[in-house]
């Protein structure tokens, strides 16, 4: 087993992590602290708090909450790096809604994304829609415009759809290969479209669950790895023992041994119950792709992406790990300062 220094592991897509829920009825600033430090344990020292499909007034209050997180302590607010806002403006067919509450979906506003930044400080940086949906391609240019980040999810357009809206200014995928129709046309559609975009880069769940090792080898080959970001979009059910469970996010949930995350009677997925640590495990175990591969689509792109913090050193944020059969946390430093020690 050999031991390294990796830069900090980056999560795109982070709804919660071993029972704190960023999307939960009481979420309140201790939520998001512990989900933090939680976090830190397992080497992601930079993440977006994602708040998923809600009526206006949950999603301005999660957003509220995020920010007073942030206000409250100086490492908290460099590890929170913004938030990603996942909906509503989703497609409302079943399967590529996934477990979003059709109750809340509807379409693009962007009055109220103006509304989402003043409660949130200005901290949105992504948020996911379906480019189908009515005024979706006038809003992706007016985010764009504002510095919000639109990524294509949770959607059923025809690839005409996708190249317009990349046209637009969408720039992202959307744990892409997931959240759409469970049978797609051979071709064309609006998988191949995403991939052969060389303007959108693509976040990719590596959870052995959400795509299997051969099509992720294949996605990723297609975008490439400086276009390829891994992410976890883990749930608070992550790490939770086998069994049924009430969430705000899907309604019922069922957690597998295997720590798949399901709507129960169908194949339909509920988040993740993975870090990206794990996620990250996983695809050094079965895909072909090399550590220098892997760091990138796990840290150098996301941070990238998010054109990270000019006061945030190459060096500040570190992880120390063992790497053999498994990728193990040996001490994590966020900012220079240390927040775990194995």
């Amino acid at each position: 087993m050999s031991t390294s220094s990796w830069p900090g592991l980056v999560d795109l897509q982070v709804n919660g992590f071993r029972g704190y829920d960023v999307n939960a009825d009481d979420i309140t600033t201790d939520t998001l602290v512990a989900l933090t430090q939680e976090l830190w344990r397992e080497g992601v020292t930079s993440y977006l708090p994602t708040v998923i499909t809600a009526s206006e007034d949950k999603i301005l209050h999660a957003l509220e909450v995020i920010a007073a997180a942030r206000r409250s302590d100086a490492l908290i607010a460099h590890s929170i790096a913004g938030i990603h806002v996942e909906g509503p403006y989703l497609s409302p067919e079943d399967g590529p809604r996934g477990a979003h509450d059709a109750a809340h979906l509807r379409d693009p506003s962007i009055v109220e994304l103006d509304r989402w930044q003043a409660a949130a400080e200005g901290l949105v940086r992504i948020v996911t829609l379906a480019p189908e949906r009515m005024g979706a391609l006038s809003y992706i240019a007016e985010a764009a415009d504002r510095g919000v980040l639109a990524s294509i999810g949770h959607c059923a357009p025809t690839a005409e759809t996708v190249r317009t809206a990349v046209t637009a200014g969408a720039t992202l995928s959307t744990h892409l290969g997931n959240g759409t129709q469970s049978l797609l046309p051979r071709h064309p559609n609006h998988l191949w479209a995403q991939l052969a975009a060389d303007d959108l880069t693509a976040m990719f769940i590596a959870d052995g669950h959400h795509l299997p090792a051969d099509a992720l080898t294949a996605m990723i080959r297609a975008k490439g790895t400086d276009r390829a970001i891994l992410t976890s979009d883990s749930a608070a059910l992550a790490g939770a023992t086998p069994g049924t469970y009430r969430t705000p996010v899907g309604g019922h949930v069922v957690v597998e041994g295997s720590g798949r995350l399901s709507l129960p009677g169908t194949a339909l997925l509920a988040g993740s119950g993975h870090s990206l640590r794990a996620c990250a495990e996983w695809a050094l175990q079965h895909l072909p792709f090399g550590t220098d591969e892997l760091i990138r689509m796990a840290s150098h792109n996301p941070r990238r992406l998010l054109a990270h913090r000019q006061d945030s050193e190459p060096d500040g944020d570190r992880i120390d790990v063992h790497l053999g059969d498994e990728l193990i946390i040996q001490r994590v430093r966020v900012a220079g300062a240390v927040v775990h020690q194995r």
